[in-house]
């Protein structure tokens, strides 16, 4: 299998789409150390704790670039338990002791489940929402 598909590479160009703008209530950075990959994101909820808008600025590779956008794509109207569950499950996944979370279009990730070198780029945009939103339910 493959690991840069044309669809993991087709996912890079929809990031545009996620705008980073200096108006976003809930913030995070991260930073993979095995790569060097890094995002900034910002976060907006509504009344009930859901996400509404997502921003992102980001500098990797096409993996962590796929990740990201699945994980923005998928995030409106979810809330910071099912963001941290994902993260979750699939830090577990890369380990190879669970399955692939459910989320729409993770299965265009899947190859990269063999590369180790791979996974710190893959979690970082769930990294940085989880941590953006842990901030959101400490202000709350």
């Amino acid at each position: 299998m493959a690991l840069y598909t044309p669809e993991m590479l087709a996912l890079a160009t929809g990031l545009s789409a996620y705008p980073l703008a200096g108006d976003f209530t809930y913030r995070a950075s991260a930073r993979s150390r095995t790569c060097g990959s890094v995002i900034e994101l910002g976060l907006e909820c509504d009344q009930a704790s859901c996400i509404t808008r997502i921003g992102m600025r980001l500098a990797a590779c096409a993996i962590g670039q796929a990740s990201a956008a699945i994980m923005a794509a998928g995030m409106p109207g979810r809330g910071a338990s099912e963001i941290a569950a994902t993260h979750q499950q699939l830090e577990i996944w890369l380990t190879g002791q669970g399955a692939l979370p459910e989320w729409p279009g993770l299965d265009v990730i899947a190859p990269a489940l063999p590369h180790k070198g791979r996974h710190s780029a893959l979690l970082l945009p769930w990294t940085a929402a989880t941590e953006a939103l842990c901030s959101a339910e400490t202000k709350r």
